[in-house]
């Protein structure tokens, strides 16, 4: 019997690829806008290599940029990345269509809901509180506040430990078949591979892992009552 569902957050709940995106440009052209002496491509790609060396959660980009573009530091041209990144986060943050439908429903079954998420705490509650979907869940675990990432085995057993449930009464949902399909099926979870954003088509080796997939999130609650014996005419997209 299914007791808790656990969902990964970017591009699961939160719509955060495209924001991302969005928001690093945003922030270029806001740089150039206010004198940095760099063409957009050049400081766009720049950009891109800092993050993928560094990390999203960096927190010195814009100054690390000013390096690599071997331009004078002035606070001015980070100040107006800095500025334009955040105002394009709070202003486009959207979440995941049928995320609350889905996550109404699942609490009217009677299920626990979950959080378990990669990123820093700070970034990742604001995402979390912006969309007002905190009151649907009863635990969030932050892998930089718990201090282990997924697919590392250690997060998703803390996860169920929270709950005091068995492995087999916890369901998965995530968009990465790495971090959380794979890393979920490894302690003996359910799996539900949500097909959607930038991984879509991506890490396709870890695929056998997923014992469900979805392509919209209004699937969930007739993948639980499959998984508990009712429903059983219903047609599920299994792997």
């Amino acid at each position: 019997m299914i007791k808790v569902v656990f969902f990964d957050l970017d591009d699961t709940i939160a719509d955060t690829s495209r924001l991302a995106e969005m928001a690093r440009k945003n922030a270029i052209e806001n740089m150039i806008r206010h004198g940095m002496p760099a063409d957009f491509d050049t400081a766009y790609s720049e950009l891109l290599d800092l993050i993928r060396e560094y990390g999203s959660n960096f927190s010195r980009h814009f100054d690390y940029l000013l390096r690599r573009l071997d331009i004078p530091y002035n606070p001015k041209w980070v100040a107006a990345g800095v500025i334009a990144y955040h105002n394009t986060k709070f202003a486009y943050l959207r979440e995941v269509r049928h995320v609350r439908r889905t996550l109404l429903k699942l609490k009217e079954m009677g299920l626990l809901l979950g959080i378990i998420t990669d990123g820093n705490p700070i970034k990742q509650w604001e995402k979390i509180l912006r969309l007002e979907l905190d009151a649907y869940f009863d635990e969030v675990l932050i892998s930089d506040f718990v201090g282990v990432k997924k697919p590392h085995l250690k997060i998703f057993r803390k996860a169920i430990g929270k709950f005091g449930v068995e492995a087999n009464e916890a369901v998965m949902v995530g968009d990465r078949l790495y971090s959380d399909i794979y890393g979920a099926k490894q302690v003996g979870m359910h799996t539900v591979w949500f097909k959607y954003g930038k991984y879509a088509d991506r890490e396709k080796e870890y695929l056998k892992y997923a014992d469900f997939t979805i392509e919209d999130l209004k699937e969930l609650p007739e993948i639980i009552e499959v998984l508990n014996g009712e429903g059983a005419d219903k047609e599920v997209h299994a792997d």
